[in-house]
């Protein structure tokens, strides 16, 4: 298994993969993911800087998906970006023929995967972080599984969760719903649960001590002695 660091402008990633030809794959979607939103930016400056849903083009493709999340969402089509900028390159990968891959990318993770992953717990402060590790079996088909806090990482915010992770086999939908709930989800008021959409698996939300369950989400067993975080972001990822 191959760990590669990839940056380029805003975006700071970690891909894992089995051979040189998958990272060589994933990074390229990466490029050409980020290429097509800021060309696309350029041509619609509205769209990088909006906290509201858009109208939804016809193309560019990502441009679309993101559009799409971020309606079901009701968030700017910006929350969605790194969700989508990961699948895109999981997509590249899977493409060309790899069975495992998956992309870290800010803490939102893309990935498929023929063997176990382990995805661990950050969220800040919080007494449950860096303690625990969601237990993610093997995922044939694309799966994302993307945080959003308001303690951690320079993305701004509405709400006080020190975490929340959704996981979806659409991970920008997943990416844009974890900002949604971020923004209004507290202990007390949980009523932004109360539709969320059906594609969506599972929703794990951490305030300090306390936790929130919603929907179906992989076990969550303890970190192993010694395991890293290796994400700035709210979650990190281990090959199990």
């Amino acid at each position: 298994m191959i760990r590669h660091h990839f940056e380029l402008r805003e975006t700071i990633a970690t891909i894992l993969g089995d051979t040189d030809r998958d990272i060589t794959h994933a990074c390229e979607g990466l490029r050409e993911a980020r290429h097509t939103i800021e060309q696309y930016i350029l041509s619609d400056p509205f769209f990088g800087i909006t906290y509201e849903p858009v109208a939804i083009p016809e193309k560019p493709e990502i441009i679309r998906s993101m559009a799409m999340a971020a309606e079901s969402a009701g968030v700017g089509p910006m929350a969605a970006v790194a969700g989508a900028v990961a699948e895109a390159g999981v997509r590249k990968a899977a493409r060309e023929g790899a069975s495992f891959c998956v992309i870290d990318n800010g803490g939102d993770i893309a990935l498929i995967s023929d063997r176990e992953v382990r995805i661990g717990l950050y969220a800040g402060a919080s007494p449950l972080s860096g303690r625990y590790a969601f237990l993610v079996r093997s995922a044939g088909e694309l799966y994302g599984i993307c945080t959003s806090s308001a303690t951690v990482g320079h993305s701004f915010s509405f709400g006080t969760a020190d975490s929340v992770t959704v996981f979806s086999p659409d991970p920008v939908l997943a990416d844009a719903l974890a900002t949604a709930v971020c923004n209004d989800l507290t202990v007390r008021d949980q009523s932004c649960l109360a539709e969320v959409d059906p594609r969506i698996d599972g929703i794990y939300a951490v305030f300090g001590e306390q936790s929130i369950l919603w929907g179906k989400i992989p076990p969550l067993v303890p970190a192993r002695p010694g395991e890293n975080l290796i994400s700035a972001g709210g979650v990190g990822f281990f090959p199990g």
